[in-house]
């Protein structure tokens, strides 16, 4: 048999007649620093033999893949200097994949407990593995041969992982005395990264399950560049400072009952302020882009849950009531409500696009060692909506939706890459129209001239999907606005509408939300801002200080003035000195503080400092009022008497 194959970069085209190593065409074209090759669209290890036709790209240290091999091989490393450390008899060996900007290996230790301050002895040992730059080596070896293997080793949990391959051969990888199970891609050897950090050990469920062990994980990051290594303990050392767990309860916005109401965030009055805000901005702009706003009820009938398929795939996430003898869920999602209110009328071609939109408060059960302040609940807001519309309009609706979303995130600032998902393997529906529906996603992000990168065979079972990552100030990424497509809901709900033709056809359904999660969306501002939000967001915009109590009555007198314009503000009429009411408000992180003294209360004005220390000097309070309620109207993140 021969085969050809293209080399990405290359003006060429090699003719194979035999299976070879990828690294066999390193020596055809010699590349410095070549740790894989992704062959097809897949990343690869260079130790795989390419059999077909097909595209391979030299994956080099810069690649943006690069991370995924160098990371996934310093998990190897960090577990075969744990089985140094501990003894190989009393290691057993979980699994060891890289994660987004680093990697973790899950492990059971028979006789004794891995701690945070063991992890510099482990750092310690992983160096020495580095520094005897170990070749790895990639086996194929028969099933039975790799479970007799680890059977021998004690590697109760590779087994169990191995008799669920169901290819007749594994891979497993070498490197030194240490042997592991894995897919690959690895590094040629474990000398090529230097630059790591271990971060901490948490609990872990073998496989997630809380019916099994408990096992500990080791997390850890790696980068190619030592300087990459800084700048990246740097932000974590910042993102630790913005904790949203703990500046939301210090700051009045929101605090968890563990024992109460695990899961479920309260807002405070500080907190609700903030989320009305959020809310209003969001539902002035749906209303301008033809949205109509509905409220569907936060319990129906376990009827419903079957017919939309949750009672089959989602069920263990949901909770349960029963009353007379009927059994209900709570909703873990807007659609089907949203499906109920299409249905209650004739729809003609005529009405569509139908969009409805609502801020649905969900149900979702989470296991409690996966709950994580506002950014993992069980219970949350979601701004959901729905579009009901012709196949012909949904280029058309998902450019609406898309300019939406940039006017959302235009206030803060955000940064944002796109990813566009593909049809699954799993998918349902025609391949026809997958693909017209992928093309309308296509051409819409290039209407609007957004770049964005494929994801294929990412999409969900029922349609492809547009993700946006947004970037808060710290460089860290979050997932938040989705627009997904969807073929298979409207087909179970059976529903129609009529066409030109007098005939009844089945709508395209587009599930979209932009913040998300209010609730995450909240916590990722908390931590974006450090707490110190732009005015408009500010539960408290401007605090009165009056010097003593004979200021008093002039500091009230400036607050119902300040109200009266709108603006949120409160009088600190506490027995404490200037300079600690003025540090306290700072600490609160309140854009604005008024100092009133006799000056002020003879001239109608007052004296400005902002949060960050700044001193604006005295104002006339209709001045100052004036370029704050700009500030305010504008949405602006900048605050304006500073400029």
């Amino acid at each position: 048999m021969s085969f050809k194959i293209k080399i990405k970069g290359y003006d060429v085209v090699l003719n194979l007649g035999q299976p070879v190593e990828f690294q066999k065409l390193l020596e055809k074209f010699p590349k410095n620093e070549v740790i894989a090759v992704v062959f097809n669209g897949k990343l690869r290890d260079l130790r795989e033999k390419v059999d077909q036709d097909g595209e391979v790209e030299f994956v080099t240290l810069d690649h943006k893949l690069a991370p995924e091999v160098y990371r996934h091989t310093m998990s190897h490393i960090m577990a075969q200097a744990v089985m140094r450390i501990y003894g190989k008899d009393n290691v057993r060996l979980g699994i060891g994949p890289t994660i987004e900007n680093g990697f973790y290996y899950d492990f059971e230790i028979l006789n004794g407990k891995i701690t945070d301050e063991d992890l510099p002895r482990i750092e310690e040992e992983m160096r020495k593995i580095i520094e005897e730059d170990l070749i790895i080596e990639r086996m194929e070896v028969e099933k039975d041969r790799a479970i007799s293997l680890m059977k021998q080793e004690g590697q109760v949990y590779k087994v169990e992982l191995i008799n669920e391959i169901p290819d007749e051969k594994v891979t497993l990888f070498k490197q030194g005395e240490f042997v592991d199970l894995c897919r690959g891609p690895h590094m040629p050897s474990t000398g090529w990264v230097k630059h790591f950090k271990l971060l901490s050990v948490s609990g872990a469920y073998w496989r997630g399950d809380e019916k099994n062990a408990m096992l500990q994980r080791i997390y850890g990051t790696a980068f190619a560049k030592k300087e990459d290594l800084d700048a990246y303990l740097q932000m974590l050392e910042e993102a630790k400072k913005r904790d949203h767990r703990k500046l939301g309860p210090a700051l009045g916005i929101f605090f968890i009952d563990y024992e109460v109401a695990a899961g479920m965030p309260i807002f405070l009055p500080n907190g609700a302020i903030i989320l009305r805000e959020l809310m209003n901005f969001s539902r002035q702009l749906h209303l301008e882009h033809g949205y109509e706003e509905v409220m569907t009820p936060l319990v129906m009938s376990e009827k419903l849950w079957r017919m939309s398929g949750h009672w089959d795939h989602y069920r263990e996430n949901m909770y349960f009531t029963s009353k007379e003898e009927q059994n209900f869920a709570i909703k873990p999602m807007n659609c089907p409500g949203h499906i109920l209110i299409y249905k209650s009328r004739a729809v003609s071609y005529r009405d569509l696009p139908i969009r409805y939109f609502e801020f649905g408060r969900v149900h979702r059960y989470e296991r409690s060692g996966v709950l994580h302040g506002l950014f993992r609940v069980r219970s949350f807001t979601q701004d959901d909506a729905h579009i009901f519309c012709r196949l012909d309009q949904v280029e058309e609706e998902i450019v609406g939706v898309i300019e939406l979303i940039k006017k959302i995130y235009a206030p803060f600032g955000f940064e944002y890459s796109v990813e566009l998902s593909t049809m699954p393997e799993n998918h349902m529906g025609d391949v026809e129209i997958w693909e017209k529906a992928t093309n309308a996603l296509k051409a819409a992000l290039e209407h609007v001239n957004l770049a964005y990168e494929v994801k294929e065979g990412e999409g969900a079972f029922y349609g492809p999907k547009i993700d946006f990552h947004v970037k808060d100030s710290i460089g860290r990424t979050w997932q938040c606005a989705t627009v997904q497509l969807d073929f298979l809901m409207p087909q179970r709900f059976e529903l129609t509408y009529v066409n030109a033709e007098g005939k009844y056809e089945t709508p395209v359904m587009i599930h979209r939300a932009i913040y998300g999660s209010l609730e995450r969306f909240l916590g990722i501002l908390i931590e974006h801002y450090a707490g110190a939000f732009p005015t408009w967001l500010a539960p408290v915009q401007v605090v009165v200080i009056p010097i003593a109590d004979r200021h008093v009555e002039y500091a009230e007198k400036v607050a119902k003035t300040l109200v009266q314009n709108g603006i949120r503000v409160k009088v600190d009429t506490r027995r404490e000195t200037l300079g600690y009411k003025i540090r306290d408000a700072q600490v609160m992180k309140i854009p604005y503080m008024f100092v009133v003294g006799d000056k002020e209360k003879e001239n109608e004005s007052v004296s400005v400092r902002t949060r960050k220390g700044v001193d604006c000097g005295s104002k006339k309070l209709q001045e100052v009022i004036d370029i704050i309620v700009n500030e305010i109207k504008t949405r602006s993140s900048k605050s304006l008497l500073e400029i």
